[in-house]
């Protein structure tokens, strides 16, 4: 046993050693980072919200860091799948980053995940958030919220709310609707938000959850009637347009965000630098247009803040896709 003891500090002294060596390691990595190109994986098709924020990030990025940042959509599969499992399985040296959504918070209770949401990854920054418009056909007799709560009251289930598929923030937001405001209105999934779109605007559905960009040139044009944001505070690209909050539903709140990982065990002398020079990004005046014209506005956090904010959205959609009994066929 004193032999044991005396071994002891060796041991300590040891571990010491090796974990100030491999922090001045990483330390050294982050000065000579990035000395070639980034690939930045959108887990979604070109044109779609996850794209217009990772191509933006991806442009100011390549200019604060001086190496390009190269684009990688990967749309095949659900929920984003393939590229964030394409992420989670990439060397851990900084050189390839995933954009993430809503959907990484929704995929762990509609998916058997070939990766694991927290521990595959090391969170860098929330980059942006932006509610949903709850939208009706207008030939439908409902000028407000409340208009529309008492018509799904009156004739329980005949009411529909389409959307772009089981598990889109589309369809989990009118599931939460439906949840605080004890209501009854039928789920029409399409297959994405543009043949969702076209089915209410032509009143087969007459309800719609739906983004404000994609949803605004049909307000204006009267194709749509907009009766609330889902966002805490109205919306700068629809001022006139109450919240769900203020419309009798207090705390009321589904907002769409994107945010950045890099894969698990990723230096944090990298992280760090990543994460101060996304921040700078998101500070940049043309970089916040850009997101305001997507009906987006940056966020910004530091990793902490992002790996909590991660871990929360994801039990409240445990929670959500519970009570809602929102499976995936």
């Amino acid at each position: 046993m004193p032999k044991l003891h005396s071994t002891l500090p060796t041991i300590a002294g040891l571990v010491l050693a090796l974990t100030a060596a491999a922090t001045a390691q990483d330390n050294n990595a982050a000065k000579d980072y990035p000395n070639k190109p980034i690939r930045l994986i959108i887990p979604f098709p070109p044109g779609g919200s996850n794209d217009v924020v990772g191509r933006v990030i991806a442009t100011h990025l390549s200019d604060r860091l001086g190496k390009q940042v190269v684009v990688d959509n990967r749309g095949a599969g659900a929920g984003g799948l393939v590229g964030s499992e394409v992420a989670a399985n990439a060397p851990h040296d900084g050189y390839t980053l995933l954009i993430i959504s809503l959907a990484h918070a929704v995929n762990p209770w509609l998916y058997k995940l070939p990766y694991d949401p927290i521990k595959a990854f090391e969170p860098v920054a929330i980059l942006a958030s932006g509610p949903n418009v709850l939208v009706v056909n207008p030939t439908l007799p409902a000028n407000s919220v409340q208009d529309l709560l008492k018509l799904a009251k009156e004739k329980p289930g005949q009411l529909q709310y389409a959307s772009a598929g089981v598990g889109s923030f589309q369809h989990l937001g009118g599931e939460l609707f439906k949840l605080m405001a004890g209501v009854n209105i039928l789920h029409v999934p399409f297959k994405g938000g543009g043949p969702a779109m076209i089915d209410v605007i032509g009143g087969h559905t007459k309800v719609m959850f739906s983004s404000l960009v994609q949803t605004t040139p049909h307000i204006k044009s009267g194709k749509l009637r907009a009766l609330a944001v889902t966002s805490l505070e109205r919306s700068p690209v629809a001022p006139e347009v109450p919240t769900v909050a203020e419309s009798g539903y207090p705390g009321f709140e589904a907002l769409a965000w994107h945010g950045i990982l890099a894969p698990a065990r990723t230096p944090p002398a990298i992280v760090k630098k990543l994460n101060e020079e996304v921040t700078k990004a998101l500070g940049d005046p043309e970089t916040r247009a850009l997101l305001v014209n997507q009906a987006m506005q940056t966020v910004g956090s530091t990793p902490e803040e992002f790996a909590a904010f991660i871990h929360k959205d994801i039990a409240i959609w445990k929670a959500v896709a519970a009570a809602a009994n929102v499976t995936v066929e």
